[in-house]
């Protein structure tokens, strides 16, 4: 890749942001399609976020991908956002428009993109359970009622933000049958007699020492496990693997939901199987 005068800068803003995987596809997209275009991440604070994002406007970059803490808080710092991010008040995609930044939420589609498509698993109808109330779990249980799914379980160590989350989406989806479980209940045998697909949208997984926060007696129950922590294997994948169910990392979102960025960024058809190769070779070396 040669880096010119011309070439157009695209990006990630997220804290901590080191790990991140998406340079290796995005890039590799843009090499393929012989587009001038590069993909780099930036380490933001979350005080120096209003900073990084008119930095955007400063140095011309066509757009940014945000991730883990300031899918929220970016929001007030937006010129536009578009309709799926308003009603789940959260952004994951910005794109600089002449000057003005407009943000996407790509995090619901491509989750749901990668569950159907490489998880052949069609959540219609089905009972979810979904660790976390953070910007992922907006954009996905939105997602998942767009779906038209039956229920949604929602636990998280914050109490007070798992109801605000069950709160957002009654009111902007009108979708009532939500049900929050107290973080020390997640492990009652009784809500998981029905559950069809456990979700972990929280970054617990990502450190080698981290918890198994579903007991396996529970896991074992589901028809589906998905996780959205992408840098290694979690326990929860690992359990799942062991029972023989159908699982899911994040690299199978991640590339997804940068596929659909891609093509916001660039008005082209994102390569998604080149994106998906670049990552697997990475993970392999």
């Amino acid at each position: 890749m040669e880096i010119k005068g011309t070439t157009k800068i695209t990006g990630v803003f997220g804290y901590p942001v080191s790990h991140s995987l998406s340079p290796i596809f995005q890039n590799s997209a843009f090499e393929h399609l012989g587009l001038d275009y590069v993909y780099i991440p930036l380490e933001v604070k979350p005080e120096d976020l209003k900073t990084a994002i008119n930095s955007i406007k400063i140095f011309n970059w066509v757009g940014v991908n945000v991730t883990i803490p300031h899918k929220r808080q970016v929001i007030k710092y937006l010129d536009e956002i578009d309709g799926v991010s308003e009603i789940l008040d959260v952004v994951n995609t910005i794109h600089n428009i002449k000057g003005k930044l407009k943000g996407y939420t790509t995090d619901g589609d491509g989750f749901i993109r990668s569950l159907k498509q490489d998880g052949n698993f069609n959540p219609k109808g089905k009972n979810i359970f979904i660790l976390g109330a953070g910007g992922s779990s907006y954009a996905i249980c939105g997602a998942l009622i767009n779906e038209k799914v039956n229920s949604i379980f929602i636990t998280n160590r914050t109490l007070e933000n798992a109801i605000k989350l069950k709160k957002h989406l009654t009111e902007k989806l009108k979708f009532k049958n939500i049900e929050i479980i107290e973080f020390e209940r997640r492990n009652d045998k009784k809500i998981w007699q029905n559950i069809d697909i456990l979700i972990n949208t929280t970054s617990v997984g990502m450190k080698e020492n981290d918890p198994l926060l579903i007991e396996k007696i529970n896991i074992e129950k589901v028809k589906f496990v998905y996780d959205i922590v992408y840098n290694r294997k979690t326990e929860l994948l690992k359990s799942a693997e062991e029972l023989k169910i159908p699982n899911l990392d994040g690299i199978s979102m991640l590339v997804y939901q940068g596929a659909i960025s891609f093509e916001i960024w660039t008005g082209k058809k994102a390569p998604v199987d080149i994106m998906k190769r670049a990552i697997y070779e990475k993970i392999k070396k």
